[in-house]
């Protein structure tokens, strides 16, 4: 079993992205939701033993920035970005493994990667 957090920083403001909504789905649907503290982390976002599988991660972007007052076109460029991201079956010594997802986020551009 894996364990698995989030870190979102709002590349726009240089700042965490914090009060984001975000949605942890697996494969059995919805698995998790929760919004980002003050410093751009969800707290006890996915239970503390994730079984191997498919996942996916939404973040509400563009209302994360309106709600910040910021002018997005309508449609926004972004409006939800979804990472989707595969937890492999562990075997012999390793025992599971911890996934951060971390989210660098602006109205225009994201970038991620698996984390420590």
């Amino acid at each position: 079993m894996s364990s698995l957090s989030t870190h979102v920083l709002d590349t726009m403001h240089g700042t965490p992205a914090a009060g984001m909504a975000v949605t942890l789905t697996g494969p059995h649907g919805l698995a998790a939701q929760g919004v980002t503290n003050e410093d751009g982390r969800v707290a006890n976002l996915a239970p503390a033993d994730l079984a191997p599988g498919r996942y996916r991660l939404s973040f509400a972007v563009a209302d994360y920035f309106r709600d910040r007052g910021v002018a997005l076109p309508d449609p926004p460029f972004l409006d939800e970005v979804s990472i989707d991201f595969g937890i492999a079956q562990s075997s012999g010594a390793e025992r599971g493994g911890h996934y951060h997802v971390p989210l660098l986020v602006s109205p225009f551009s994201y970038s991620t990667y698996r984390g420590s």
